[in-house]
Order: structure tokens, then sequence, then C-alpha cells
């Protein structure tokens, strides 16, 4: 007999069906397999998802549960699809028609077709295999021929079922400038769901992604798990469903909360993909999977290259002038940067732009600062070797303004109630595709007038309430799927005529983190606190499923009692920029920044590219310390960062990873201060791959709070 391991769903839990008449359906990546088949009742079930198995164990598989249950039938349990028919019938039964499998490359596809008996709707359950990545994802495509629109409650993603004897699950949450904080706990029975009902900077209280682990906790390098999200930039929701007999539904998908969606004859509604990886080697191997995935399919440009920025809001905020900010140009040309980025200050006239309370939506230079408009700008930047880039918040508008004025009909908000602001400021009402043009046409008009601009930085500053759009009219309840979906339109627009523009992602901090919205991003702004100590923990929490090529991290004078080195030190562990006063820096922090700029754009191919292992944890001992490691595993960059330890800790040696066990490498501490040098033991020494994975390096004797290292290591 054989045993399967733990994500075989246990058939003798199932009520027996009929002999199968349909092979098993297979999809599989390097090292994972999910296994669907057809029952009997022509349903289809998930009859395995775990480790890579055999034919000859493929053929054995009988029964399972429902890969995408309905509600309204015999189902008791939590439903991946709910829909009332024109008749007021509310159920579903979904029977199999046919399947069609493609390959091409690293990436295969998955359509299988149900129908319900009954009405005429049929749902697509599309899966896609990345081969090499070991990621899955799954999204339906619903559609019916009624004679009236059906209405939709309940409308996942996908649904992936586990049988385990404990389920352990490890969820991120936290609120501005407190970013995902980890979690694990233990799942007991009941549902325990993740959720977003915020509209827009959906990922502010609780981040878009979650670790299962089976049986046991899994750590870095141990434990069988998967790790999931949602390709959304709307309201989501994770549901963990545990029932009386210990086994597990995971549902992802929008959030249906105030979303009934009302669909269209012959109208298709399809659901963002769920994605996930499966990996039985910890969470560390998860994150490398969704690293190469997010890197080679999930991310623009997400092999090239990233600028080494200096933003002027800490040196500003809104008040400037041009004068002002081309001193700025010659401190970003004396310290090394690619681009100069003017934050927020520098739009409107009639409403000044002076502080949070004006000018959003009048997106025309201040005379009164920019007397030359934004094209001088760009000029003088270049002229000093640096490209410049923009911020825009265009999806948002101040009461005070122009805008407001002229189009209170743009404007998301309740009939015969007051007004709600968050910063000052209202939503603009995106579902109108009046208002599209106008979004768009910002970013044209910019570009057009200024076909030099080398960046933008998209900005987000306020979830929706009191939500009620003007143009929706009696669909309101389509509100927060419109809304995604016609940012969507937007962003396309944007693609397809600037497809390379380097454009960060930003909300408030880290109120939009999902890949539904990094296709058209090149990065996202984490947090607003840059504090270096908190932001070791705040990258850390996002490494678990982004690249370091995308987490923009800034060195700035947030923090008390950090060293610039400490500071900088923790920026390199993303995509490095500045947002700082250097007028007041000393000739010293001047040079130690310049060749920091210097060092990290000749590592920053390791980090960027790079896979990450994460070797001690700052949630267990008083330091952090990780790794990046190229792909022909002759380079590698070590960080090692002390948070608040005593002098009494005493730190074990640091087990490397990723490296070649045959090779010999060479230690060397880099991006040290000017006048300093490294008493680090180990600097300078030579060991063999295996010697660093299976010792270690002493390289933490006595560490000090708020100090760091960074280490190269260079294959002989």
């Amino acid at each position: 007999m054989i045993r399967f391991p733990a994500f075989l769903l246990a058939a003798l839990t199932c009520i027996q069906l009929q002999a199968q008449r349909i092979s098993p359906i297979v999809i599989e990546t390097k090292n994972a397999s999910l296994v669907l088949s057809v029952a009997g009742n022509q349903r289809v079930l998930q009859s395995y998802f775990g480790k890579k198995t055999d034919q000859a164990s493929i053929g054995k598989l009988t029964g399972g549960r429902e890969a995408y249950l309905t509600a309204g039938m015999e189902n008791q349990f939590e439903p991946a699809i709910r829909m009332v028919h024109n008749d007021g019938n509310p159920s579903l039964e979904l029977r199999y028609v046919s399947h069609t499998s493609n390959t091409k490359g690293n990436i295969s596809t998955t359509d299988i077709l149900m129908k319900d008996p009954v009405y005429p709707v049929e749902v697509t359950l599309h899966y896609t295999a990345w081969k090499d990545e070991d990621v899955f994802s799954c999204q339906a495509i619903i559609r019916h021929q009624e004679k009236k629109p059906v209405m939709l409650t309940q409308y996942a993603s996908g649904m992936l079922h586990f049988d385990a004897d404990q389920y352990w699950l490890t969820q991120f949450h936290g609120d501005w400038a407190r970013e995902v904080n980890m979690v694990e706990e233990k799942l007991t029975h009941g549902i325990k769901s993740l959720e977003s009902k915020l509209g827009t900077r959906t990922n502010f209280y609780q981040t878009q992604f979650f670790f299962l682990s089976l049986d046991k906790p899994s750590d870095e390098n141990t434990g069988e798990l998967i790790a999931g999200t949602l390709n959304w930039t709307g309201n989501f929701q994770f549901s963990f469903e545990v029932d009386q007999r210990n086994a597990l539904r995971v549902r992802s998908g929008i959030n249906s909360y105030a979303s009934e969606y009302y669909l269209a004859p012959n109208e298709t509604f399809t659901t963002p993909e769920m994605i996930v990886t499966w990996s039985n080697q910890g969470k560390g191997r998860a994150s490398r999977n969704l690293h190469r995935w997010a890197r080679n399919y999930a991310v623009l440009n997400g092999k090239g290259e990233r600028m080494v920025l200096l933003n002027n809001w800490e040196a500003t905020h809104t008040t400037f002038d041009e004068k002002r900010l081309v001193e700025l140009f010659d401190e970003g040309k004396k310290i090394g940067v690619d681009l100069f980025l003017l934050d927020d200050g520098w739009f409107g006239n009639n409403f000044e732009r002076n502080d949070d309370k004006t000018g959003l939506g009048d997106w025309q230079p201040t005379k009164t600062k920019l007397p030359h408009g934004i094209g001088y700008l760009v000029d003088e930047a270049e002229k000093r070797g640096l490209h410049f880039g923009i911020w825009l918040e265009p999806e948002m508008v101040n009461p005070k303004s122009d805008l407001y004025k002229a189009h209170p009909d743009w404007i998301l908000k309740l009939p015969n109630r007051e007004e709600h602001y968050g910063r000052n400021q209202l939503v603009l009402d995106l579902t109108n595709p009046k208002v599209q043009d106008f979004v768009f046409k910002i970013v044209d008009d910019l570009l057009t007038q200024n076909p030099r601009l080398a960046y933008i930085k998209w900005d987000c500053n306020r979830s929706i309430t009191n939500a009620w759009s003007p143009y929706l009219k009696e669909k309101q309840s389509h509100l927060y799927i419109e809304y995604t979906r016609s940012l969507y339109k937007v962003l396309e627009r944007i693609r397809a005529k600037y497809p390379t523009l380097p454009i960060m992602l930003c909300a408030g901090g880290g109120g939009r983190t999902d890949y539904g919205a990094m296709k058209y991003f090149t990065e996202f702004w984490p947090s607003d606190n840059t504090d270096a100590l908190e932001r070791i923990f705040i990258q850390w929490g996002y490494s678990y499923f982004f690249p370091a090529n995308t987490i923009s991290a800034h060195v700035t004078s947030m923090g008390k009692n950090q060293s610039l080195k400490f500071r900088t030190d923790v920026a390199m562990m993303g995509r490095l920029g500045y947002d700082i006063r250097t007028n007041n820096f000393t000739q010293q922090d001047i040079e130690f920044t310049n060749n920091a700029i210097k060092t990290y754009k000749q590592i920053s191919s390791v980090i960027q590219q790079g896979d990450q292992y994460r070797l001690i944890s700052p949630y267990e001992e008083d330091r952090a310390v990780l790794m990046y490691v190229n792909e022909q595993q002759n380079k590698a960059i070590l960080f090692q960062y002390f948070t608040t330890p005593r002098r009494k800790n005493i730190f074990t040696r640091v087990r490397l990873q990723g490296l070649d066990p045959q090779r010999n490498y060479r230690i060397r501490e880099i991006n040290l201060y000017p006048g300093t040098k490294s008493n680090n033991p180990e600097n300078e020494k030579q060991y063999s791959g295996e010697y660093l994975m299976s010792i270690g390096l002493n390289i933490a004797p006595r560490g000090l709070a708020l100090t760091s290292n960074v280490f190269e290591i260079i294959a002989e």
C-alpha cells in the first residue's frame, strides 16, 4: 500500500465514487505535482498536491475533494462559488466537460471546462505551472447564457485541500509605519480569514501573502509548506477552514464583501490568479521559488538594473524652489546617485501644494516655485549627469483644488452624507472612463512635454471609505472590483505607450504590495518608516515573497543613535536609494557615501538577481544575518546587522548556504567607513564551501547594538 506525503488528500475520508472515466489531469513543475481527477458523477476532484510523484503512483489515486466547491447543493462548507440564477435558485453544480493542456518552454497551462447540467452556466479552471520555479497559479473563468444577469456572491480564484495532523499559518500584519509583522499560529477547527476591505491601499493592515505548514511549523530550511498570494490590487480574502475531520480547505480570491456581482449574459468574469509554490525544504526554498518567478515573469523589467536615487522629501518636504532643487542636484552628483526624484509639492496654482491640504488633482507645475517648468529641471539634472523623476498621486483629489470644483461627479463619496477625508483627500471615481482618460493624460502629458523624464513614483495615500460611485449608479456593489479593473486599464495604456519607464509603486508606505500591480511597476515602497532598525524587520518580512530588486530601501536620518554606515548597510539589502539632507554631511560622510554607492553598483547584480538565504532571523536573535548568492555560485554578499544586543550576548557561528561545496572562497569585509579597518577575525580568510556551510563563520564575537557588517565572498 502506498503511503503518500502530507499533501495527499485522504480518499478514505471522502464518499466513495464510481470509477473514473477520465485519466488523471496532472499539472507538474520540477519538484511538485497537482493531480486532478474526474469522479463518476463528473465532478472535478483534487486528488493530490505535493512532492512530484511517478505515473504508477498517480494511476493508483482515487477520490479526493471537489476542486471548486459550489454552494446550494450538498456542500456544507465555505464554497468557492455561489450563484443566484434568474429564477432565484441559489444552487450550482459543475460537471466536467473537457480539458486541454499546452506546454511552451518552461510554462504549461491546463484548462478544465465544467458546466451546470440544468442551467446554461460554465466555469473554466485555468491552471499555469512554471516548471523551473516550482510555482502554480489558478483562476476561474465564469460565463453564462441565461436571459438576465445572474448574481455572484462568491467567486474564488482557487481552492486547495489538505490532510495533515496539524496546520501552522504564518501571516503578516501591521499598519502605517509598522508593516509586515510576522506571526505564526496553529490553525484550529473553524475558519481563519485574512482579508482586506480597504478598496485601495488594501495591504496596510493585512499583507497579501501567507505560509501554510503541514504537520509542524516550518523553519527556513525544513518543513513541508505552501506559500500563497493573490495577483490582485483590490480587496482580497484568504480563508482557512479546518473541518470536523481535520481536513483543511484553503480558499483564495477577491473579497466579496459588499461586492455582489451581476454577471450579464455572455459576459466573462475572470478572477485574479491565486499563486502558490510548494516546498519540502522550508520557507527559504519557497521564497527563492517566488523570487525567481517574480524576476522572470511577474515584475516589470525584473531582470534589469535599478537606479540609485536621491529623493528630496526629507530635505525640503513641500517647501522648495528651483534654486534649492538645483542645489540638491549638485548634492546628488557629489555622492554619486543616478537619479533625482522630485517628491510631493511641485504642482497647483490656484491651490498651491504647500502641504497635504490643497492641490491634488491640479497637475500643473506651481509657477511661484517652478517658473521654468519641469523641463528646466530635467535639463539641469542632466547637466550634472543625473536622470530626473517625479512624484504623482493621480487617483486622488483635494477638496481645495480646481479639479474638485470642476468635476464633483468624478469623486467617490456618499450622497446625503458629509465627506470623509483621509489625509485631507478623496478618491477619484476611476470606474468612470472619463476619469481613466484624465489619469492617463496626467502621465502622458508629463512624458510628452518632458520626453526625457526618467522615473515616476506613483502614490496612493488613502483607502476607499464612504464608498459610492456616481458613474456606477445602480451597480454600487461592483465598485471595489471595477475600481481595480479600471486601475489596470489605465496602467495598461501607460505601459502600451511607455513600456520601459521605471515606476515605483507607493501607497503611503506598504499599502500596495502585490503581484497584480507589480507587472506594471519596477519596485515598491515598503514603508514610510525608514528607521534602519525597524527596516531590518520590515524588509525581512517582505523578503519572504518579493525579490530584493523590488524592495525600495532608502538611507534617511530617521532613527536614533544609528551611524550612516549602519543605515546604508540596511538599505543595501534592497534597491538602494537616499532621502537625506546631504548638505549636513561631513567630508568623511560624503566620501563614505560615494564609495558605498560605487560598492553597491559592483555588488547589486548579486543582491538583486541572486538567490537569497535568511540565515539568522531578528525574530530569534538580537541580530539578523542574510546572504545573496549569484547563479554561478562564485560570488556572494553577506549582511550582518546587530539590533539591540547587550555585551554579554554570545553569538554562535553562522553557517552559510547556497555555495559550491567543492570551491574555495575568500571572505572580505567591504563598505567600511573611511579611516576604519575590519577587525573581524574572518576578514581575508579562505575556506571551502563545504566548511562555510557545515562549520560556518565566527563573524560576531562581540556584537554592538546598531552596528553592521557587509562581506563579499568570492570563489578563488
